[in-house]
């Protein structure tokens, strides 16, 4: 089981051993502590629990201040955790940093997408727009008819209506992304392709 929490960066151009080059994002991992072991047997299932970012006891909520003194630990800004089988030889109180990653392989990688505000249906579904030629005023951008044949009798609007609406800010997930580089003196990896977010957004990382 490998989890670690990090915050994204800038991308970069990385050239490979064969000189091929490799859009990439650069994200720093700071090293997360282990904040709790949920077993099958107390919880109902495996997990573990870390947390990342100390924050001031002030800033923190009730829950998370006694969280954290029960076991001594520090306050933390976020607080992640992975279900899984439990890996042998960790202890609440331990640290996972950088290093759990090597070069080449592949991970997934968690984030909340950019948040674009209530957008169009071009922009949103990528639709085409009305046709570009005389005696059109208004209907470029406009979605089109809504009703029809797609609905009943009566011509409802059918569920799931590609429309305008808010657009990003939602969890994405992206799967397959191979770590080209690991930097354990900055607390750096370096991811190939584009990450959901956008600089500084929270990532999760799990092997």
């Amino acid at each position: 089981m490998k989890f670690i929490l990090g915050t994204k960066q800038n991308m970069v151009t990385v050239f490979d051993e064969g000189g091929i080059a490799h859009a990439a994002t650069i994200i720093v991992a700071q090293p997360a502590v282990i904040t709790q072991l949920k077993t099958k047997e107390k919880e109902g299932y495996n997990a573990v629990q870390i947390g990342s970012g100390e924050v001031k006891e002030g800033r923190a909520n009730k829950a998370q201040v006694g969280h954290a003194k029960g076991k001594s630990l520090k306050n933390f800004k976020e607080i992640r955790q992975r279900d899984g089988k439990l890996p042998e030889g960790v202890e609440v109180g331990g640290t996972i940093d950088v290093t759990v990653f090597t070069a080449g392989e592949k991970v997934q990688v968690s984030a909340i997408s950019k948040a674009k505000g209530f957008q169009g249906v071009i922009k949103r579904h990528g639709f085409h727009g009305g046709p570009r030629s005389h005696g059109q005023k208004h209907s470029e951008r406009s979605p089109g008819s809504i009703g029809g044949s797609g609905g009943r009798a009566g011509g409802r609007v059918a569920k799931g209506m590609r429309m305008a609406g808010r657009m990003g800010g939602d969890r994405v997930t992206v799967r397959n992304l191979a770590i080209l580089q690991v930097h354990p003196e900055t607390n750096e990896i370096v991811i190939a392709g584009a990450v959901p977010g956008r600089r500084g957004t929270l990532v999760e990382i799990r092997g």
